[in-house]
């Protein structure tokens, strides 16, 4: 038995967050400044009240609609947020629910960012091989914009809202699959991408919610997303080429043998970086955050959910998934396309 991708339904919600409303906020910055420095042109955010399960519940009933199956065949769902609804109860117990889908399904959420649908992909990968359930659902949901004070143009202008529902289901061994998969953690990182108020470790305060500007002219409180940007983006440097070469290997197959390189859509400089220095094709190198941002753990299905609408990726093709982020945390995987 072997577990492969049947469908992928993506939501964004409907405010629009432009770069001529950015740039009017930010009188420094051009619309045209921030979108060559970004590759982004908008993002999506959500409204007052809306919430993760908001999102992932109408990406979940678009995947629905579309016909790939009906909600009482899942057997388990998981749920990808680093903004759940509550710290408890789980916020994948409120989706299953508004979905309709059984209660003898499992549902789990868990936090892990920009590597999430990647690392998700492996968990329902191994609930199918080991006969544990036939169809997963694996769900992505962000509202970072949450997260963000307004005056914060270094994660203002990058991150957007989104949701993100994938079907994965047993299939027979020889008609596609998923593997191998690789992973990695490094939590010393962690401090630079992160809220670092508002657990348990440093409660929310009228201190931690004292707005200060930094050397950059960006404002935030301890409330709010903090990115160290040059340190993210040396992390990925060190971190992405040598995990893509290693999976290479122990997969048995060279570059030239993968159709598709589907990585984070971080933003659109970092990606061409690592483009040019593992020296894969533009062709092969889709980047699609122009019209929605850096959308954390629903970049890399929305990216695949494109490809498919458009007929591009097609039964057979080898597709290598790349996730690194929030945490420090990092994934990869081999899809046998089916």
């Amino acid at each position: 038995m072997q577990a492969a991708i049947r469908a992928i339904a993506s939501y964004l919600p409907g405010k629009v967050l432009s770069n001529q409303d950015l740039a009017a906020d930010f009188p420094d910055w051009t619309a045209a400044k921030i979108s060559d420095k970004t590759g982004i042109d908008e993002r999506r955010v959500t409204a007052e009240g809306e919430c993760s399960s908001d999102l992932a519940v109408e990406a979940g009933r678009r995947l629905f609609e579309s016909g790939a199956c009906a909600p009482e065949a899942i057997d388990y769902l998981l749920l990808c947020t680093q903004s759940p609804d509550y710290f408890l109860p789980t916020t994948a117990c409120l989706v299953q629910h508004r979905l309709g889908l059984p209660t003898s399904a499992g549902a789990l959420d868990f936090n892990l960012g920009c590597s999430g649908w990647v690392a998700g992909l492996g968990l329902a990968h191994g609930l199918i091989v080991s006969g544990q359930a036939r169809r997963v659902l694996l769900i992505t949901a962000e509202t970072y914009s949450k997260f963000i004070h307004p005056g914060d143009k270094s994660v203002r202008t990058i991150f957007g809202d989104a949701a993100a529902a994938t079907l994965v289901e047993a299939i027979e061994d020889g008609q596609g699959g998923m593997g191998p998969f690789l992973y990695g953690t490094d939590g010393a990182g962690a401090e630079n991408l992160i809220v670092p108020a508002g657990g348990m470790r440093r409660p929310r305060t009228a201190e931690t919610a004292r707005v200060q500007e930094d050397d950059q002219g960006n404002r935030r409180s301890q409330d709010h997303l903090y990115m160290n940007g040059p340190e993210i983006f040396n992390f990925t440097l060190r971190i992405v080429p040598p995990m893509v070469h290693g999976l290479l290997e122990r997969a048995g197959l060279t570059a030239a043998d993968v159709d598709w390189f589907v990585f984070h859509q971080a933003n659109q400089y970092m990606l061409e970086h690592l483009r040019k220095k593992l020296k894969v094709p533009a062709e092969k190198y889709p980047i699609f955050m122009r019209h929605c941002g850096n959308t954390v753990s629903s970049t890399i299905p929305i990216v695949l959910e494109r490809l498919m609408a458009e007929g591009r990726i097609s039964a057979g093709q080898r597709v290598m998934v790349v996730g690194f982020g929030v945490g420090y945390s990092w994934a990869a995987a081999m899809i046998r396309w089916a």
